[in-house]
């Protein structure tokens, strides 16, 4: 499978992160072009198939940002005001295009990571 994936998981409940917004964007320059807003499932993960895919999955930078703010708030979470965390960008390169692109969130209020997962 080709394309860019992603997924969230709320690792201070120990669940996955359902219903957060997530923003996708093209970063050109110092400009950025906003392609698709998506929420997650109950999985943690989004329906409909990677967020790239065919023409649209290009070598490029690309950025991911996470609403982790609003998803906690939401998950009952008492965040500070402002939140240590309010959004999590995630920025990073897709250079092979016959590959697939796995980028998920570990998510809690006070910390988060990321890898290229499979």
């Amino acid at each position: 499978m080709t394309g860019l994936t992603t997924h969230v998981l709320d690792t201070a409940s120990g669940k996955p992160a359902e219903a957060m917004r997530i923003d996708l964007y093209r970063i050109e320059g110092e400009g950025r072009t906003h392609l698709k807003t998506v929420r997650t499932n109950a999985d943690g993960r989004v329906d409909g198939g990677p967020l790239l895919v065919g023409d649209m999955f290009a070598a490029g930078t690309y950025e991911l940002i996470f609403h982790a703010g609003d998803y906690l708030r939401a998950s009952g979470i008492k965040l500070p005001d402002p939140a240590f965390l309010e959004v999590v960008p995630i920025r990073f390169g897709i250079a092979d295009t016959a590959a697939h692109y796995h980028v998920p969130l570990l998510i809690s209020p006070y910390g988060y990571s990321t890898y290229r997962g499979s």
